[in-house]
């Protein structure tokens, strides 16, 4: 192999390195109460969301929605005290049916991530 070959091997392992180390900078969903997609009784009084990394509470957000498009959190989104990986928004009350939460986070690094699952109130 020339240098030419070894110089474009080596700048193409480096951008894998970098692309690498940028996904790995993102905060994304760790896990969830109610968990997703799960059926849960009682209906939960509060959605909780944990993070692969700490969130930026000013420009982070959950919101919640029934199957019918309304709004029933809240929007009182907040990172916990003690854990800057959770993020919280309280529930209104309720009634069985299919929610969807919709989360946007931006990570204490400044990058935006985002996304989406749902959870089954049943009676």
């Amino acid at each position: 192999m020339n240098s030419r070959a070894y110089k474009i091997i080596s700048i193409m392992i480096g951008f894998l390195l970098l692309a690498n180390a940028a996904a790995d900078a993102h905060a994304f969903l760790d896990h969830a109460l109610p968990k997703v997609g799960s059926e849960v009784s009682p209906a939960p009084t509060e959605v909780k969301i944990w993070f692969t990394q700490a969130v930026e509470p000013a420009f982070s957000s959950i919101q919640v929605f029934s199957a019918n498009g309304n709004e029933v959190d809240k929007k009182n989104t907040h990172v916990d005290k003690s854990d800057a990986h959770l993020l919280i928004v309280s529930l209104e009350t309720v009634p069985p049916g299919t929610y969807k939460v919709e989360w946007k986070v931006v990570s204490v690094d400044t990058h935006r991530t985002h996304g989406d699952f749902k959870f089954v109130v049943k009676t």
